[in-house]
């Protein structure tokens, strides 16, 4: 079994990584358009040996994208009213988007549990995004993503180590 990447040196280790993953995407775009069954068998060898709660590096520096259906979920467990969960935790961002006031996320515990997780946002829930359909509109992404998520990088360099 694979010792599990220390989350605190995966921006050296991506950044390293960024250019062979961009030559491997440039060479191999059309071909990545049929890979998600690999890119999902990937995700799923990664993600079974990854402890995410000793990592938790995602809630600690990634600023999800909160919707409308979000915000109401939360404020049914949280049992506030919506413009108190505004109020509370949200501010808007620079694009519009409704974001945590602070990072890392509010609802982050220190033992690296989500004290909201059942109705967590949905960017949580799909993070770290390698099991998506159509993994290949995702790459660019993918490269930006391993500089904080293990999965995301183990992903990446399995890919373009089996298909150079």
């Amino acid at each position: 079994m694979n010792k599990q990447i220390d989350y605190k040196l995966l921006p050296k280790l991506a950044v390293k990584s960024e250019p062979e993953w961009k030559r491997f995407y440039a060479k191999n775009k059309k071909k990545l358009e049929g890979m998600d069954v690999l890119v999902h068998t990937l995700h799923n060898v990664i993600s079974n040996r990854t402890d995410c709660l000793s990592c938790a590096n995602c809630c600690r520096s990634l600023g999800p994208r909160i919707t409308d259906k979000d915000l109401d979920r939360m404020a049914k467990v949280l049992r506030l009213k919506s413009t108190e969960v505004i109020a509370n935790y949200l501010r808007i961002d620079e694009d519009g988007d409704m974001v945590f006031k602070t990072m890392p996320c509010p609802f982050l515990g220190s033992d690296n549990y989500c004290s909201i997780y059942e109705s967590r946002p949905k960017a949580c829930r799909e993070y770290p995004h390698t099991d998506r359909k159509r993994f290949y509109q995702l790459f660019n992404l993918s490269i930006k993503n391993a500089q904080t998520c293990p999965i995301v990088y183990e992903v990446l360099q399995e890919l373009t180590k089996n298909n150079p």
